[in-house]
């Protein structure tokens, strides 16, 4: 998609959307635009119910003599909560209707109302942002696709008065949008394509970034005593890896690094403890805490972070065959504690705490945020809308939610204490990986907590916020959504580069 910002004028080619904040009637550029069309607009607007209210669309033919085929009107909300955000979620409204209309170009000409929350620059910026994250597609398997079914939108202008600011602004945003559709790639692909090795052999891409990518095999992990991870990736016909991501991009390159750690299950099936078919279906999608890993460190390395970064992803398939680990086995992860497996289902936990352990020891950084799709307890706490994040730092918690809530990806703080450990204690191991029915997601964090040793830490559960079944995240028209790349970038933006 093609994208550029110009400075107000006449409508060009293609449709003209103009803005409208809720009871404030056409203002601005859609006032002028009403004038030229000789008060078709207002007509419109008249006949209908429209308001201004966010996201509700007017749409016309334009009159013989207006340059633009065709006018769209779309409400802003209340012009005191219009922010960058509200500019997004609207550019993405317009894309989904105009993708694949038949129009292939597009002005933006949306001025931002009076007390709204956005600059100019920031509100053209953002309109960019949000419509070229609706415009994502995973099609590269459809072989039959109808003509009036493929996109025919090729270029979008945003009409702004700050043209060489909104382009900085735009620049900072496009390698967070790379990022964030790498990550929506990885989880879309079918387990099939996508195994350890490919997932492996893809991450090697971000070297010519600059990223340093070390791929650690069985081999190389069982030396470290990685017997937690291995065990639940010895059932498949995939060999297990470790994917080692390095940026160094502070000007102290001895700076002590962040580290983000991501579970990379590129197929679940549940092992011996094997899942029905319904929720199989989707497992696919396992690895979207490594894929959000895999992302973010191509949005920093891409805009040059000044910040030491590593992302390690433990990718396995658990899978149940003739090798594979047991329900009672016992496994001694790298920390050298032990856990009674006693369900195999429970198996990312496992990966994690080898893969965290191996994190913290090996580069000793300032935090370590691990994401993992973990638990289906955590969607029925908190649904599809936020993450749960399980944290031993204030200053973590605090850091988070304000990122997440900046950046459209909530996160909700889950309570951690010693009471609940008592549900992963094992009679004859340090501990078992699953606990009772109740409070699965805090269980399971608690178990990860073990393999912290100490240091700053945040989990964040993403099982309901990885993927979605329908549409109704407006940003991400996909299966993956990619969550995780924006607030991880914005923690990191706003509070460790140097």
């Amino acid at each position: 998609m093609e994208i550029s910002f110009v400075a107000w004028g006449p409508s060009g080619p293609g449709t003209a959307v103009f803005g409208m904040a809720e009871g404030a009637g056409l203002t601005g550029a859609a006032a002028a635009a009403d004038q030229a069309a000789g008060g078709a607009l207002k007509r419109a607007i008249g006949v209908t119910r429209f308001t201004g209210k966010e996201g509700k669309i007017v749409e016309l033919l334009a009159p013989a003599n207006v340059k633009a085929s065709r006018m769209l009107v779309i409400g802003l909300g209340k012009a005191e909560k219009f922010d960058a955000a509200a500019a997004e979620r609207i550019a993405a409204a317009i894309m989904a209707r105009l993708l694949n209309s038949g129009e292939t170009e597009l002005t933006f000409a949306i001025e931002a109302p009076k007390r709204a929350k956005v600059s100019d620059a920031e509100l053209a910026a953002h309109l960019a942002f949000g419509a070229t994250l609706r415009s994502y597609r995973f099609d590269r398997y459809m072989t039959k696709t109808k003509d009036e079914d493929k996109p025919s939108l090729k270029s979008i202008r945003v009409a702004t008065r700050s043209a060489v600011a909104a382009k900085k602004e735009w620049a900072k945003l496009v390698p967070v949008c790379e990022g964030i559709f790498l990550a929506r790639d990885l989880v879309n692909e079918p387990a099939n394509v996508l195994y350890p090795d490919e997932f492996a052999r893809r991450a090697k891409a971000l070297g010519k970034l600059g990223v340093k990518v070390e791929v650690l095999g069985i081999k190389e992990m069982k030396k470290l005593g990685m017997n937690a991870l291995l065990g639940v990736g010895q059932g498949s016909a995939h060999e297990s890896r470790l994917v080692v991501l390095s940026y160094n991009g502070a000007r102290n390159k001895k700076t002590p690094p962040l580290a983000f750690v991501g579970k990379g299950v590129c197929f679940d099936s549940g092992g011996l403890s094997l899942k029905q078919p319904v929720p199989m279906m989707g497992m696919k999608g396992d690895m979207g805490g490594a894929a959000a890993v895999v992302g973010l460190m191509h949005a920093l390395a891409t805009r040059k972070a000044r910040v030491n970064v590593v992302g390690v992803a433990g990718l396995v398939e658990n899978m149940p065959d003739g090798n594979a680990q047991r329900p009672n086995d016992i496994v001694k992860s790298m920390s050298g504690q032990t856990i009674e497996v006693l369900n195999t289902d429970a198996e990312g936990r496992l990966v994690l705490a080898d893969a965290i352990w191996y994190a913290h020891s090996r580069f000793k950084p300032k935090f370590v945020v691990n994401l993992a799709t973990l638990t289906g307890a955590i969607m029925i706490a908190l649904g599809t809308e936020h993450a749960g994040m399980f944290t031993n730092s204030e200053e973590l918690a605090k850091r988070l939610t304000r990122a997440g809530m900046e950046e459209g990806e909530p996160v909700w703080r889950m309570p951690l204490g010693e009471a609940y450990d008592k549900a992963i204690k094992s009679k004859i191991a340090d501990m078992k990986n699953i606990g009772g029915p109740y409070g699965g997601s805090i269980t399971a964090a608690q178990f990860l907590q073990r393999f912290v040793n100490g240091v700053p830490w945040a989990h964040l559960d993403i099982a309901g916020v990885a993927w979605q079944d329908g549409e109704h995240k407006p940003l991400a028209p996909s299966w993956g959504t990619g969550w995780g790349v924006r607030v991880l970038n914005r923690l990191v933006a706003d509070h460790y580069e140097k």
